[in-house]
């Protein structure tokens, strides 16, 4: 960890909000904007040449989508972290974002030190949601089938599961749920203990049985 301060760039069409956005980021003696753009379809070019630690972008942009932009920015750069800072709430938004490559999610009505502490929290590596989008997040796992059938699983261990039992391999799961391969690898041991199974087969076969593996559909 370096001195240095956060290095982030902001893609966001509306220039008032675009700029009041940027003042705010510079209010912060660890965070700089060093490049800003209303247009989705330059914001991978700009992360190439400008190498910010971190981008938010709003996912209503006109050109390209936020989320389209995230993934060519991930092609281009993938070092930098993707928050969405946004009007949308809907679970649509939310999952395409997350497949998109966010690591961060927060509604444009989020004060100033909540998006300084998602971009911290993303330039660590670490993800970030606002309060409602974690609250639907939990609520979506927590509902999702198998929570039932497994209360001794934490809500993150039933989602690794529920991966498993969908097919998905380790590295999967971690880019979808957005957590490090080690934070897997970990999940999975806990799920063995306590559902005292030996391997992941036999994992697999107690959660489908439980009705799990159907997230597929939301991918």
């Amino acid at each position: 960890m370096t001195d240095d301060p956060i290095r982030v760039l902001v893609v966001d069409d509306h220039p008032v909000f675009r700029d009041g956005l940027c003042a705010l980021l510079e209010a912060f003696e660890d965070l700089t904007v060093v490049g800003r753009s209303g247009c989705g379809a330059a914001a991978a070019e700009l992360a190439h040449a400008l190498r910010p630690d971190v981008a938010v972008l709003d996912l209503g942009l006109p050109d390209v989508s936020g989320c389209e932009a995230a993934q060519r920015i991930r092609a281009r750069a993938p070092r930098v972290g993707l928050i969405a800072l946004t009007l949308a709430d809907d679970d649509a938004s939310v999952f395409a974002a997350l497949r998109a490559g966010m690591r961060g999610y927060l509604l444009k009505d989020a004060d100033a030190g909540r998006v300084a502490q998602a971009v911290r929290t993303v330039a660590s590596g670490a993800a970030f949601f606002g309060p409602a989008v974690a609250e639907r997040l939990s609520g979506f796992f927590a509902a999702a089938p198998g929570a039932a059938a497994f209360p001794e699983l934490t809500a993150g261990e039933r989602a690794v599961l529920d991966l498993m039992a969908a097919g998905l391999s380790n590295p999967e799961i971690a880019r979808r749920l957005i957590v490090s391969p080690k934070t897997v690898r970990n999940r999975i041991s806990c799920i063995f203990a306590k559902l005292r199974v030996p391997d992941r087969a036999h994992a697999i076969v107690r959660a489908r049985e439980a009705g799990m593996g159907r997230l597929r559909s939301a991918r």
